[in-house]
């Protein structure tokens, strides 16, 4: 091998160089040199892996001068070229060996890897630069998915932030109020216990006062009575007693019934019940009261074992009162089918226009299925009880109003909607979707299922209600509900 290029490193050496900047010489470890300069090496540009010569800019030039190799394949400069020399034959390893997995020379065919498979190293740098782009592909994909993870990660944080802000607002509110409303029964109870007694302290004192009014009459009497009782002249006694006036009986005496000093122990005892009620009432509700944050779980779409899906697998089976009358429901409910005229009776829950219906299960927890589709225009969804049924407008589509969320299949690519919104959906196409719903979370994805799993859309938002699952068709289609392929 050397021997048929030793000739050019000479004739390079004789061309004749300008000299250059201080900064093209090698000056760093991780520089390469020229293995053509004399002397001070060069910093090297390339270098050609069939001669295993390296290249500065300049004698880099004067090689594509020489006519013979100007058609060269040149790479970045290496340290490493001597690698690429078989250790026994002394001659570049242009042959790789898929028997042993190793880079081997046109001499190493013949002995040692003689019955191997082998092909050359450039076939086998395509084929595995494929798996290698395959890999790269898979990596940015999963970069992608985690990247929407971290975005909706940051979402949840916002959200439970936000939330937060609200009840502590809220509950400060609110016990501001019965605070305020407390503090108003109080005044009022003080108010009417100073009314009563000043009625009754009014009351009591105008008896009070006449009965000192009689009191003072009565002595005065009693006086009279006494100064007669000592008068001498029986005469005079006789005289003056027929014009004393008789003694009225007390108007008050006999109505007055003093009672033990209980006057306001019922209003202390009513506001003691009160103040029982609202300890009892705080007691059993400050239990439901107490701070829950939803746990936040995401299935992240780089997910390699199957297994956490199925923990959750929810079997389906659809509604026959919800079906429009051109679908055909079969195997166990589970399959339907777009067939025109069935005839199903009237039901207030049947979708009169649209080719769509609902499931019977409601979904309110941690739920996983997968639909296997037939056909094209079909609508895999999660929808409230409460969608328009009978009504011709739009807002009776899956997907087309705030209660319910769906993915749109047709013509070889996804479109989610929700609300009349319409996002386009990226990824590889499947006809079967698996679908990951976390009720509590607000989380809804969806996968493009094959041989893998593929993350292709995810929903984080706040769900009200249970959740019904909703499959519409167009004519020529099909969905059923089935188990996984890896069960």
């Amino acid at each position: 091998m050397f021997g048929k290029t030793s000739w050019l490193v000479p004739h390079l050496k004789k061309a004749e160089l300008s000299a250059a900047p201080a900064d093209h010489y090698v000056t760093k470890p991780e520089d390469v040199a020229c293995d053509v300069c004399p002397g001070r090496k060069m910093k090297a540009v390339k270098s050609y892996l069939v001669c295993l010569i390296t290249y500065c800019e300049n004698h880099l030039q004067t090689h594509y001068q020489l006519p013979a190799f100007k058609k060269h394949k040149l790479m970045n400069p290496s340290k490493t070229l001597q690698d690429n020399i078989c250790s026994r034959h002394d001659e570049v390893m242009k042959i790789f060996c898929r028997t042993d997995q190793q880079c081997i020379c046109n001499l190493c065919t013949m002995d040692e890897h003689k019955s191997h498979e082998t092909v050359p190293a450039a076939a086998e740098r395509d084929e595995k630069q494929k798996k290698l782009q395959e890999s790269r592909q898979q990596i940015q994909q999963r970069i992608q998915d985690q990247e929407k993870d971290v975005k909706l990660l940051q979402q949840e944080v916002e959200a439970i932030n936000v939330s937060a802000d609200k009840a502590v607002e809220d509950s400060e509110k609110i016990f501001t109020e019965l605070i305020r409303l407390l503090q108003e029964r109080s005044s009022e109870v003080k108010q009417q216990i100073r009314s009563q007694q000043e009625t009754e302290v009014s009351r009591v004192k105008d008896v009070q006062e006449k009965l000192e009014q009689e009191i003072t009459e009565l002595k005065r009497k009693d006086a009279e009575l006494e100064q007669l009782s000592h008068t001498e002249d029986h005469t005079q006694f006789l005289l003056n007693y027929p014009s004393l006036p008789a003694l009225r009986e007390s108007t008050h005496s006999s109505s007055i019934n003093i009672r033990p000093l209980r006057h306001f122990e019922d209003v202390t005892a009513a506001v003691t019940e009160l103040k029982e009620i609202v300890l009892d009432v705080l007691r059993d509700s400050w239990p439901k009261m107490e701070l829950k944050v939803t746990q936040v779980d995401v299935l992240l779409s780089g997910i390699k074992n199957k297994d956490e899906f199925l923990k959750y697998l929810q079997e389906i089976t659809l509604d026959l009162n919800t079906a429009n009358r051109n679908l055909l429901l079969s195997e166990g409910n589970r399959k339907v089918t777009f067939m025109k005229q069935q005839s199903y009776p009237d039901h207030p829950d049947r979708f009169i226009v649209y080719n769509q219906v609902l499931s019977r299960e409601s979904l309110t927890g941690r739920c996983y299925w997968e639909v296997e589709m037939r056909g094209e225009g079909i609508y895999v969804a999660v929808s409230y009880k409460n969608i328009s049924r009978a009504g011709s407008s739009m807002d009776a589509i899956l997907g087309f109003n705030d209660k319910s969320w769906s993915l749109y299949f047709d013509k070889g690519c996804y479109k989610f909607w929700h609300d009349s919104v319409e996002t386009p959906v990226p990824g590889p196409v499947s006809s079967r979707i698996g679908v990951y719903l976390d009720h509590r979370a607000g989380i809804l994805s969806f996968y493009s299922v094959s041989e893998t799993m593929t993350l292709i859309h995810r929903v984080q938002t706040r769900f009200t209600q249970p959740l019904y699952v909703g499959v519409g068709l167009s004519e020529g289609s099909s969905a059923e509900f089935i188990k996984p392929k890896y069960l």
